[in-house]
């Protein structure tokens, strides 16, 4: 079925915005925001599909914007193992249950923003393995659910980043992960993709100028409403996963 028509583009062209803009705050945003929307019209699994094209590329703007202020050594640790699980979780997504995925996710997600506002995760400070196996399981569980974001920025509030730091680290592992999945959401829903280029292209066109509106906002940030910011957000995606489980 098409998704072309009146409000089932506009509507999600609007939502590109915010999410771009959101993304360009908390380092994710953008597939949680936009896959919810598009679902109804395109089916979870084309949804997912879909988003990662424009979800690509204003992660790449975004990266190039703070390309200066990556971690590298937490991108070395946490990227590469976020990019495999990512690859796995890819392969996976569409041969398990959405419901109980949706469940465990949103879980993961509310404990995580209750951590982030009590200070537990910046106690945690991961290192070495600890940062690899939580890069991987945030990857795995992201490319099964398409939103992996939320449970990367999670894993990434343990380690003592400065905000754009921390932004820039998430959007260089982001761009990773998508590098990893990309390429098998194409091979296996690519002739479907051709159906919707001009939803696709507005939705590209949306996340890009969100992402330029966002960088002010991001600036402006202190480091502790910056990590109560994030840990809101995840609170929020990880009840509407919740939700969404039960109903």
């Amino acid at each position: 079925m098409g998704c072309e028509g009146g409000g089932q583009v506009l509507i999600p062209i609007a939502v590109s915005v915010l999410a771009g803009a959101v993304a360009s705050v908390a380092g994710f945003g953008i597939g949680s925001l936009l896959t919810p929307v598009l679902a109804p019209a395109l089916g979870v699994r084309l949804a997912v599909a879909a988003v990662s094209i424009p979800h690509a590329a204003g992660t790449g703007l975004r990266l190039w914007r703070l390309r200066r202020a990556v971690d590298r050594r937490v991108l070395g640790w946490f990227g590469l193992a976020s990019a495999l699980g990512g690859l796995a979780g890819a392969l996976l997504h569409g041969e398990t249950s959405e419901r109980a995925l949706s469940a465990v996710f949103g879980g993961l997600l509310v404990l995580s923003g209750l951590a982030g506002f009590t200070g537990w995760t910046e106690r945690l400070g991961l290192r070495g393995w600890g940062a690899t196996v939580a890069g991987a399981l945030s990857g795995l569980f992201g490319g099964m659910v398409g939103n992996q974001g939320g449970i990367r920025s999670a894993a990434l509030l343990a380690f003592p980043l400065s905000p754009e730091a921390f932004v820039a680290t998430a959007t260089a592992t982001a761009l990773i992960v998508d590098g990893a999945r990309m390429p098998v959401y194409l091979v296996t829903s690519g002739a479907e993709l051709l159906e919707h280029l001009p939803l696709i292209a507005g939705l590209v066109a949306g996340v890009v100028v969100g992402t330029l509106a966002g960088e002010g906002v991001l600036q402006k940030l202190p480091e502790r409403a910056f990590r109560r910011t994030v840990s809101l957000l995840l609170l929020l995606l990880g009840a509407y996963m919740l939700w969404r489980a039960a109903y």
